[in-house]
């Protein structure tokens, strides 16, 4: 009897991994990637009509991650101003669009254009169509909703709502946002 060793009961273990299992599977979130959020406009069965090249911004962004905007460098930083420009243009400069309906954004990267600076440029783009935006519903609204308000306004159905639901579809179809993507090029 002395050789005899003593062991310990294991058997509520088991019960114990599982009960902690449970506990962090029920405890734990998951974040989700949200990634860019666009909106695709609906399959046109009909050929798209032919461009005036004036109407296009062609954007580039090469494997070294630099900005080429009709061919030309450009700071990152200097992209929302010159969107906003050809958006804002309504015929008056030779080089940008005939009017805002008629402003597309072409945008071109390389494959190995990084994540980052991709992103970036996209910012770039939609704070230029946000900056517009804003000015024509503070026009519209008698200085009174910026285009983001007035989506909040309609989003959480606030008094007056359809009045905001009615100066937002005037301002995003004045502006529409077009922005045209090309496959990527080149080689990584």
């Amino acid at each position: 009897m002395k050789n005899q060793k003593k062991e310990i009961n294991a058997s509520s273990m088991a019960d114990i991994a599982f009960l902690l299992l449970i506990f962090f599977l029920v405890s734990t979130t998951i974040e989700q990637d949200k990634g860019l959020l666009n909106k695709l406009p609906p399959i046109e069965t009909e050929k798209p009509q032919a461009q005036k090249e004036r109407n296009v911004l062609e954007i580039l962004i090469n494997a070294n991650n630099q900005v080429l905007v009709e061919q030309e460098y450009m700071a990152l930083e200097k992209l929302k101003a010159i969107t906003v420009k050809h958006i804002e243009n309504n015929g008056f400069l030779q080089n940008f669009s005939e009017a805002p309906t008629k402003a597309i954004i072409s945008l071109k990267n390389h494959r190995g254009t990084s994540y980052e600076t991709y992103l970036m440029v996209q910012n770039e783009l939609k704070a230029a169509y946000n900056e517009v935006r804003n000015k024509e519903a503070m026009i519209l609204s008698n200085q009174k909703y910026n285009y983001k308000a007035l989506k909040n306004c309609v989003e959480l159905r606030e008094k007056g709502f359809e009045y905001c639901l009615e100066l937002k579809n005037k301002v995003k179809n004045k502006f529409p946002m077009i922005i045209s993507e090309a496959e990527p090029f080149g080689q990584l």
